[in-house]
């Protein structure tokens, strides 16, 4: 059944969204330099195939498969025009799924990066990024999506755009950046600095976070640097770390990885935990058997992040101590 993101919080336990979108598509038969956003038409019982086996894995957030869903990615595939119907179809197969489930599932509006740079690095104006924006998530909204979903973003200027478009439109929403430079965006943002981007905004966002990144490991510290903002912190990182096998990219982390990530994360501060590229049904299923069984615990050092999840990649990242000042977490187990 349908809800809110407000309904779910109010349960105070640890919640799980989904996994990735791109790298299960690729298993699923999506070819190189497909763009996914196109199956929402071309193949959508594929694309409810994947909300399902996440929903069957315990998801309680289902991200719509419209991560690319904007003018400027859709231009790359001569779609440009069809950004507002596909995030319409999107939301719907997802929010089909949703209303089918036995329990609570919120269904989130995925609201991707353009690929393009900002006035003056780039030509994008601030204008174009809001008005791309806004047709996307009028589709999402359209098809029933309860929130904006923003991630991935690097360039406050984008993650402001993005949230300009929701206010305009009227759809709640949440911001996640990726921070896989040395601990920062790749246009420099440091996860202390992220909730400033909208502290000017008529609306807030609902969570921020992190999403993405370069690991696991990376990202618990990134969260744990958001601990004192008070606003929902969101973790949903990859599968580990991507590392080239030949011409694929594989993820190093297994589910027994991944679970022990998902309780990490809670007692770093997330309330809403998930996966990113790699993460599949089988990983989010051992996220969610951890979660359930999970017991409240102290803030994890770099140490123990280290020794459980596996190196940093970016080890500048560790920029202090992330147990400065900490209290332990208290979240109360899912019945």
């Amino acid at each position: 059944m349908r809800t809110t993101l407000e309904a779910l919080l109010a349960l105070d336990v640890p919640l799980l969204a989904d996994g990735a979108t791109g790298t299960n598509y690729f298993d699923m038969g999506l070819g190189p330099g497909e763009p996914p956003e196109l199956w929402n038409i071309e193949q959508p019982d594929k694309v409810r195939q994947l909300h399902q086996e996440f929903v069957d894995a315990g998801a309680d957030i289902i991200l719509t498969n419209t991560f690319g869903c904007n003018r400027f990615r859709l231009k790359l595939h001569n779609a440009e025009d069809r950004a507002t119907e596909i995030a319409e179809r999107a939301a719907r197969i997802a929010s089909e799924v949703a209303e089918a489930a036995g329990r609570a599932v919120l269904v989130a509006g995925s609201v991707g990066p353009t690929g393009e740079l900002l006035e003056p690095l780039g030509s994008m104006t601030e204008q174009g990024a809001i008005e791309a924006f806004i047709e996307e998530i009028e589709g999402l909204k359209a098809g029933g999506a309860d929130v904006a979903w923003i991630e991935t973003k690097s360039a406050a200027q984008e993650m402001r755009a993005a949230a300009l478009a929701a206010i305009a439109v009227g759809l709640p929403y949440t911001v996640t950046a990726s921070f896989d430079t040395a601990g920062r965006t790749m246009m420099g943002l440091r996860p202390t600095e992220l909730i400033d981007v909208f502290a000017d905004l008529s609306v807030r966002p609902m969570a921020i976070g992190a999403n993405c990144g370069v690991g696991a490991s990376d990202l618990l510290l990134a969260i744990q640097q958001m601990r004192n903002v008070e606003t929902v912190i969101i973790a949903k990182s990859n599968c580990g770390v991507p590392q080239f096998r030949g011409t694929e990219i594989e993820y190093s982390g297994n589910p027994e990885l991944m679970g022990h990530y998902a309780t990490l994360a809670v007692d770093s501060g997330a309330r809403i935990v998930g996966g990113c590229c790699g993460t599949s049904p089988v990983h989010l299923a051992e996220m969610r058997n951890q979660l359930d069984h999970y017991q409240p615990g102290e803030m994890p050092s770099v140490e123990h992040i280290v020794a459980t999840t596996g190196p940093l990649t970016n080890a500048i990242s560790v920029v202090a101590d992330p147990n400065a000042d900490a209290a332990p977490r208290r979240r109360r187990r899912r019945d």
